[in-house]
């Protein structure tokens, strides 16, 4: 990078390093949180399942899951967020949803 084009990015060595720190330090607490919502919500699929079982529901729900992926899409599009990343985090987190409804049917029997 030309020496012109650093200087214009801070005004020191010092600067970028605590901003680099800063930085560091906010998506480690960031990461944390995630990890505790992704807990939160995935813990939520033990009661929806059985709710779905006692009302003689499908545990698969196709119109539920189309309206998370479009609530995606419009999030990120309002975010500027890459719409093919989020939709595979998503997909991620409604595979864990999956999986622990699963599991909790597979107890309940």
């Amino acid at each position: 990078m030309k020496e012109e084009t650093k200087r214009n990015l801070f005004k020191s060595e010092e600067e970028a390093q605590n901003v680099l720190k800063s930085s560091r330090e906010k998506i480690d607490k960031f990461d944390n949180d995630l990890i505790n919502i992704i807990y939160e919500r995935t813990s939520l699929a033990d009661s929806i399942v059985k709710a779905k079982t006692y009302l003689d529901m499908d545990v698969y729900d196709e119109s539920r899951e189309k309206f998370v992926f479009q609530k995606a899409e419009k999030l990120a599009i309002e975010k500027n967020i890459d719409q093919d990343k989020l939709n595979q985090i998503m997909k991620v987190l409604i595979d864990l949803s999956k999986d622990r409804q699963k599991h909790v049917l597979d107890n309940l029997e």
